[in-house]
């Protein structure tokens, strides 16, 4: 059990951010721990460094200048002349003897470059604790010129530095790997709660939603988006499912009527009888074949296949040819329709697509305006957009049903028994939808009016 968790627990992002959490905040420790070092200790001895290799330069000059006893007087002079650090010396001859010296001792072999020694001091029956920084010369008869400066306050940093490092990293490991827990906890919290309601919806729950916490950070702009969408899928099965419902319902009324007429038809014996009953069949079979026909243009429509076809054309013209083509159906119902249409009205869409929406809409306003009614259409140019509008004076359409006559198969009960197949709306929404316009589907006080925003 414990070696499938591993692998798990390595795969995990909030695992992940934990570790790096903690990597970074031991590098920013160590690299902060590394400036103050770089700051109080190193560049210090770099600079006290520099100052006694000048220092020891000048005094060995001085020494084939003005000879020994001249470098013994300046040895002296310089350990006795007060300043910010204590001087110190060591003459040795090279037989090994002392000349000059203030250093408690130093190495038997010659100091390269520069180094640390202990140089403490008794006086007065105490003990003073010096470090002091030295550097040697070898003089022209084989003497050794030893000379330094007391570094005991950055020698203190300097151990105060190494004692307190190893704390500082325990430390800062310990609140690193707290802080990446409590993070990997919090984001872990997080992530869980949107796994469990995707569960939850994949098993079924279509009215589960992620919980929020009201803290607008990024979970919470996340889980919004998710409830967005989760609401928008919920809408579509729900569609999906009234769909369903309403093919069903508007598949079974044709086919038993075809069903009862090949039936009777299989059982009639006058000639007569047989043709009516054989022409109610294709009837039948006809509308089962536009509504299957209309579907599947809807849905090919709404998979975006017809956008080939777009193209700058002349809406003006469109519409006036709309008009023209529906005006016999209104003169045989006792209506007219009233163009109002702009001229030079130009917009970039597919004209089959375009002239079957203007034409869903004719047909509708004049399928639902009653007799005698008038149906109106408008084309013009308004404040920077074209916009088309279709009213008609019949009974119009209740606010409680606007946002649903687009729906598939979807009537009003008053106007049930007109023909159709309930999907002429929903053509022009799949046609709208895809040009990326708007349309509204308003009051026009009495009647319905429908606009398309180009």
């Amino acid at each position: 059990m414990s070696g499938a968790r591993m692998p798990r627990i390595g795969r995990s992002l909030t695992f992940r951010l934990g570790l790096i959490y903690v990597a970074l905040s031991l590098g920013s420790t160590l690299a902060m721990f590394g400036a103050a070092y770089w700051i109080g200790v190193y560049q210090p001895l770099q600079r006290e460094a520099k100052a006694v290799i000048a220092e020891a330069g000048r005094l060995a000059a001085l020494d084939a200048a003005e000879g020994r006893n001249g470098l013994i007087a300046a040895l002296d002079g310089r350990q006795r002349t007060p300043g910010d650090r204590h001087a110190f010396h060591a003459l040795v001859a090279a037989n090994g003897q002392a000349l000059t010296s203030n250093l408690p001792s130093w190495p038997a072999v010659p100091i390269v470059g520069w180094r640390r020694l202990e140089a403490d001091l008794y006086a007065n029956g105490e003990e003073y604790d010096y470090e002091a920084l030295v550097v040697e010369r070898r003089l022209g008869d084989g003497a050794r010129l030893i000379v330094g400066r007391d570094v005991e306050d950055i020698d203190d940093r300097d151990e105060l530095f190494a004692t307190s490092s190893a704390w500082l990293i325990v430390v800062a490991a310990l609140i690193a790997i707290a802080g990446s827990f409590a993070m990997s906890a919090a984001v872990g919290h997080r992530i869980d709660a949107v796994t469990r309601t995707a569960r939850r919806v994949m098993a079924g729950s279509m009215t589960e939603r992620i919980p929020l916490r009201g803290t607008g950070d990024d979970f919470d702009e996340l889980a919004e988006a998710l409830n967005l969408m989760l609401s928008r899928i919920e809408e579509s099965v729900e569609a999906v499912r009234r769909v369903s419902d309403n093919v069903a319902h508007e598949l079974r009324t044709p086919l038993a009527r075809l069903h009862a007429d090949l039936d009777e038809l299989r059982m009639a014996s006058d000639e007569g009888e047989r043709q009516r009953l054989a022409d109610q069949a294709v009837a039948e079979a006809e509308r089962l074949q536009a509504i299957f026909d209309a579907l599947l243009r809807i849905a090919r429509i709404e998979s975006g296949r017809h956008l080939a076809g777009v193209k700058p054309i002349d809406l003006s013209t469109l519409l006036a040819d709309a008009v023209e083509f529906h005006t016999p159906d209104a003169e045989a119902r006792g209506q007219r329709i009233e163009a109002r249409i702009a001229s030079g009205l130009s917009i970039e869409a597919d004209p089959n697509l375009l002239f079957q929406a203007v034409s869903n809409l004719l047909d509708n306003a004049i399928k639902y305006g009653g007799e005698g009614g008038v149906v109106t259409v408008v084309g013009a140019r308004r404040h920077g957009w074209v916009e088309l509008a279709i009213a008609d004076t019949g009974p119009g359409i209740p606010d409680e049903y606007r946002d649903r006559v687009t729906e598939r198969f979807f009537r009003l009960s008053a106007t049930a028994d007109q023909p159709g197949t309930g999907l002429g709306l929903a053509l022009v929404a799949a046609i709208v939808a895809l040009h990326r316009w708007t349309m509204e589907i308003g009051d026009a006080g009495p009647g319905t009016r429908v606009s398309i925003r180009f």
